[in-house]
């Protein structure tokens, strides 16, 4: 549905985006996660027509973003961070009118407007004037104006921003949902906010693209650094006999999806020479071997039943923090980051 090539944007002597090349299949939710300044809105205001390319090609829906610039944005609904809104128009009125400028036709126009609104939860305030609304609110109706032309394509940058936490597990479960009907593109700087809604993740640094994949194969970009286990008994008792083990650093309970307790436990040895040190860059074998040995006799030991030992996952916070520090160290002087590369 997307295609991007070589894509670059820059402004005078600061390159926003730089040289990044990547695909969005139809149906895919795809998370553009970075710090701030990375260059995700600079790179979704091209992608949604609004905003031109220095260099690179995009291609929508098998039009080119350049030379179809109409065609091509008809098939994008785009809701920017600071939603552009007339505060003076009910939120109804204001939906009609960006429904027919963006050509919905006049016989489908209410049950598209009406549709809208429910999908972005902006029922209620229908009739309300957008000045007189939250930021919470606006920021919705900013999601249905993206939704009111049934776009195949959904960019949204930053949705859940200015939102409640039931405002926010609300959006995510829309964008789950959204992704049954369309392909959505997000971006955001919360890394929950992309394990929760996106099956794809682009990371981008200082307008670079530094990985790319399934989420689950992001996380595995960085070696476990402990061990999960599935225990049969009590977790507390668990935590306690595995905390005393020597060379443990971490140890907590974390949900299991099977009912059982789990017990995660991040292990961190304090003579390197031993079997080698257990950082970010994880666990060798040797190292696995005795940390594994070490902690489940210190639950039989307890009385704890042992169902499950495997490698603990890594999480995309670890992912994000080695990357964008590695990526330092060759990123160009000029690729610091501003409040326009967002």
């Amino acid at each position: 549905m997307i295609r991007v090539s070589h894509l670059t944007k820059r402004y005078g002597a600061h390159t926003a985006v730089d040289d990044i090349s990547f695909e969005v299949g139809a149906g895919e939710v795809v998370g553009f996660l970075g710090p701030n300044g990375a260059g995700k809105s600079t790179t979704l205001r091209i992608l949604a027509g609004f905003l031109g390319a220095s260099a690179g090609t995009v291609t929508v829906a098998g039009r080119d973003l350049a030379h179809d610039s109409i065609e091509a944005r008809r098939q994008i609904g785009y809701m920017p961070e600071a939603v552009p809104l007339y505060p003076e128009m009910r939120v109804i009125e204001y939906l009609r009118f960006r429904a027919e400028l963006k050509g919905v036709a006049r016989a489908r126009r209410g049950a598209y407007v009406d549709e809208a609104l429910r999908r972005a939860a902006v029922v209620e305030v229908a009739n309300k004037t957008i000045g007189h609304l939250s930021k919470g609110y606006r920021q919705r109706v900013g999601l249905a104006d993206a939704l009111v032309a049934k776009p195949p394509i959904v960019v949204l940058d930053e949705p859940t921003a200015g939102l409640d936490p039931n405002q926010i597990r609300e959006t995510r479960a829309l964008v789950r949902e959204l992704g049954r009907e369309h392909t959505v593109v997000l971006s955001t700087h919360i890394l929950s906010e992309v394990e929760a809604c996106a099956t794809r993740v682009l990371l981008l640094h200082k307008g670079r693209l530094v990985a790319e994949g399934a989420t689950d194969r992001i996380r595995a970009m960085r070696s476990p650094t402990g061990l999960d286990v599935t225990i049969g008994g009590d977790a507390p008792t668990a935590v306690d006999a595995v905390r005393a083990v020597d060379g443990v650093a971490d140890v907590r309970a974390v949900p299991s999806t099977s009912g059982d307790p789990r017990v995660r436990i991040r292990i961190e040895f304090d003579a390197p020479g031993e079997s080698g040190p257990a950082g970010v860059a994880g666990l060798d074998g040797p190292a696995r071997a005795l940390a594994t040995e070490r902690c489940v006799a210190a639950l039989v030991g307890k009385g704890i039943g042992v169902r499950e030992v495997r490698a603990a996952e890594g999480s995309l916070e670890d992912v994000f923090a080695a990357l964008t520090q590695e990526s330092e160290a060759v990123a160009p002087a000029d690729a610091d980051a501003d409040t326009g590369s967002r």
